[in-house]
């Protein structure tokens, strides 16, 4: 079975707020299976994630839904979503704050989605620290979401999707993509953009207006560029029934429509054909 999954900070409402009818549009073309969707404001005053949507035909829920508390800075930064065309059930709600990292507010989403005939897969929706030195918050991030994984995995491979604010060289990526061990522990998740991808992949790069500014104040730096958001897909060892051959990755939200750029990050979509061993 193919699945296309979808990731995308939508960068909660700065800039035109018309930006979320560009998403709209793009994402009923793009047609995706699995959509995460990162620093979504959907409060009784702005209801974003209804715009962003809006026609799609999807499952969807959002962190809010879920929490018993509205974490802090949530308000102007927004929460996690997640969108599935076929239904899902969300198993656990992962709060990713610690004392050095307090201003997180987007949880991570554990969800089963049924395949039906095919299966069912565990699909996590996330966002990591966002300050350039919390790399050890990024590294306890992502020994937990092996961890979240570990307690609800299925039979066919996790996908996880989200923003991760780190490069491909960063400890936390190293460690979910099998490259260094992190708190005694090691696991092994695909890379869809290295297995499929074509580039450098850059999803938060002062070459998008919406970026430049942010990446002037945060980083200081000109031609900055880094590739921050993924598609990650568990590997054989963790599901040896199970298989999900990454056969395509892209960037997507990356140019301006009528003037617009949708967002501050580019996306990624990757289509996957997932299935059981013979």
């Amino acid at each position: 079975m193919r699945v296309r999954v979808v990731t995308l900070n939508v960068w909660n409402v700065e800039g035109d707020i018309r930006r979320h009818e560009v998403i709209n549009r793009e994402l009923r073309r793009l047609k995706p299976d699995l959509l995460a969707l990162q620093e979504v404001i959907q409060t009784p005053e702005r209801k974003s994630l209804d715009t962003i949507v809006e026609g799609l035909g999807m499952q969807v829920t959002h962190q809010q839904e879920l929490q018993a508390f509205q974490p802090p800075f949530s308000d102007r930064y927004g929460g996690t979503a997640i969108a599935t065309r076929l239904p899902h059930r969300v198993v656990e709600v992962l709060d990713p704050r610690i004392p050095h990292a307090p201003d997180v507010p987007w949880a991570s989403l554990a969800a089963i989605v049924d395949l039906g005939e095919v299966g069912r897969l565990l699909f996590i929706a996330t966002t990591a620290a966002w300050r350039p030195s919390a790399e050890a918050a990024r590294e306890r991030h992502a020994v937990a979401l092996s961890e979240l994984d570990a307690r609800h995995r299925q039979a066919l491979p996790t996908v996880i999707a989200g923003d991760l604010n780190a490069g491909p060289e960063a400890a936390s990526i190293r460690f979910l993509t099998g490259r260094q061990s992190l708190a005694g522990q090691s696991v092994c998740y695909h890379d869809a953009w290295e297995r499929a991808g074509s580039g450098a992949g850059e999803t938060w790069t002062d070459e998008n207006p919406n970026a430049r500014a942010g990446a002037e104040r945060i980083i200081g730096q000109k031609n900055y560029g880094k590739r921050f958001d993924y598609v990650l897909v568990g590997s054989w060892d963790a599901h040896p029934k199970g298989r999900a051959e990454i056969l395509s990755a892209e960037r997507v939200f990356d140019r301006p429509v009528e003037g617009l750029w949708p967002s501050d990050h580019y996306g990624v979509m990757a289509d996957i054909d997932v299935g059981l061993n013979a």
